[in-house]
């Protein structure tokens, strides 16, 4: 035990972290009568959408579908201003959610846990935060995120550099006024795509330094049509049951027509119209666009024109143009005029593959070409995916067992949901879900719902403990890795597969049957068939 069992405050459950995740896990355990409290690092709630405040920031999951299904009610009152939400309406509508069902009253914010012990003898979690609190509970879920870890980026001479240091993932509340400014970013994933544009009309001088190449298509973002809206509102209980039947969870309109079986011409045309449409949807023109080498070399091709069409320097378009891997290797980006800021006399692209950055100085930066000063840098170096949160908290199962010693090689789980010698503990959307290759709110709630009913099951059978079957762990993670095999995703170096990060193993850390598969295999692991992968004690 961590503390004296008489200092700790005793609940049902304990829910680690207040955005989309734990709040609905919140509102679930709640219902079923549990006692619950979350626990929240930050001075308030959103997660992802409270820290990464940086300027240009939106979903780029329709606002439509990238919101909660559990409330009808909900969905029909709540109304969004345009077609992909801003970061700061998504934290206006999570307040909002939060005050409706009255979920603030449970929430305990700035509050960091360091800590999570089990101890066997009375089969409940002790949990410690940074400031000494500990709190005791039956379970612990940990809604933590997929992407809540930043990486800190390895730059010689950081801490040199004189000038401001912004991270787009830790954005000031107050905002940044970058006139006049020279500034720096470094990074060109989907932060640095979005923050680009936004910067370089304000900055007097934008450098952006580039790693990799990545993919970005059009968002055509636009204010909401209200008649649209409310012919979605009329039918969303259809909307959501249609996204259900797609591997993604979300509704992009998705082709079924293999891309081998039509015309180069046809698909040409294709490509072109959902360029123009905006979003996501490019990449689901056809079934076979990630599989087949012909239609991913078209659609890689028609992409690379596209990007030699904006820019309007040859040497600098060459440069922005993915030559490592075809489009689906890793996440597509969307963007909203990106590739014009190049463009612009005050922007300057810095390739970093064939211009080595040698560090920072104290007045600015210098590359192989030479030393440039600036006045801000801003890191946009993106995340520790999937494990990065909970490999920095101190959870300790059976005996003591350290999560991190089991996930030495990898992380093992069952269904990406439990983790067999850490009895009552539940992650939301981890390791070996389809987390981030779906419509993450509408995944959560998967999760989320599948723990509620087992521990509604184990309850009902007056259990104390509900652990993950060592065999069933193995099986799974054998399905996840032998699903990935021949991915493009698997192929590719990427946060995808924890490339990013130096010295994290490299594994599959994504389900990649899709959304209908993976549902099956939650309903026969579910407690309509006695919970078979699970050992309810």
């Amino acid at each position: 035990m961590l503390e004296a069992e008489s200092s700790a405050s005793t609940h049902d459950a304990v829910v680690v972290g207040a955005g989309f995740a734990g709040l609905y896990a919140l509102q679930r355990l709640r219902n079923l009568g549990l006692s619950t409290v979350v626990l929240e690092r930050g001075d308030d709630i959103g997660g992802t959408w409270f820290w990464n405040r940086y300027p240009g920031a939106r979903c780029d999951v329709e606002s439509l579908q990238y919101s909660y299904s559990f409330s009808d009610e909900l969905q029909q009152e709540w109304s969004w201003s345009e077609r992909f939400a801003s970061q700061g309406e998504i934290l206006r509508y999570i307040n909002y959610v939060a005050d409706r069902f009255d979920l603030r009253r449970d929430i305990t914010l700035n509050t960091s846990v360091v800590r999570a012990h089990y101890d066997d003898a009375s089969a409940m979690w002790d949990i410690a935060s940074a400031d000494g609190r500990v709190y005791r509970a039956r379970y612990v879920v940990f809604a933590t995120g997929c992407l809540s870890v930043p990486v800190e980026p390895e730059i010689n001479g950081l801490d040199a550099f004189q000038g401001r240091i912004l991270r787009t993932s830790t954005w000031p509340k107050e905002g940044v006024d970058f006139a006049g400014k020279r500034v720096a970013i470094i990074g060109t994933g989907s932060s640095g795509i979005q923050c680009t544009p936004v910067i370089a009309e304000q900055a007097d001088h934008l450098f952006v330094l580039q790693r990799t190449p990545n993919y970005s298509v059009p968002g055509r973002n636009q204010p909401m049509d209200p008649d649209f809206e409310s012919d979605w509102k009329k039918n969303y209980r259809e909307h959501r049951l249609a996204a259900l039947a797609t591997r993604s969870n979300n509704l992009f309109n998705a082709g079924t027509v293999p891309g081998r079986q039509v015309s180069f011409e046809e698909r040409e045309r294709e490509f072109e119209r959902r360029w123009q449409v905006g979003g996501l949807g490019f990449v689901y023109a056809y079934p076979d666009m990630t599989s087949d080498p012909e239609v991913n070399k078209h659609a890689t091709d028609f992409v690379h024109r596209k990007i030699a069409e904006k820019v309007k320097k040859p040497e600098v378009a060459a440069r922005l143009v993915p030559s490592e891997y075809p489009i689906g290797g890793r996440r597509l980006c969307v963007d909203n005029g990106y590739y014009e800021t190049f463009n612009r006399d005050n922007v300057t692209l810095i390739d970093l593959r064939t211009e080595p950055l040698l560090g920072m100085t104290r007045d600015g930066f210098r590359t192989a070409g030479g030393e440039h000063v600036i006045d801000m840098l801003v890191l946009a170096t993106g995340f520790d995916a999937f494990t990065g949160a909970l490999s920095r908290i101190d959870v300790r199962g059976r005996n003591g067992l350290s999560l991190n010693d089991k996930w030495a090689d990898g992380p093992d789980t069952y269904l990406g949901i439990c983790v067999s010698g850490f009895p009552n503990l539940f992650m939301i959307t981890g390791p070996g879900s389809p987390s981030v290759l779906s419509n993450v709110v509408l995944a959560i709630e998967m999760h989320v719902n599948w723990i509620a009913d087992c521990v509604a099951h184990a309850r009902a059978r007056q259990a104390r403990v509900i652990e993950a079957n060592t065999d069933a762990e193995v099986e799974w993670v054998d399905k996840v890795a032998a699903l990935a095999q021949g991915t493009l995703i698997s192929k590719t170096k990427s946060w995808y597969t924890g490339a990013n990060v130096a010295g994290k193993t490299s594994k599959y850390f994504l389900y990649m049957g899709g959304t209908p598969a993976y549902m099956r295999e939650l309903q026969q692991a579910g407690p309509d068939n006695d919970c078979p992968g699970l050992s309810i004690a």
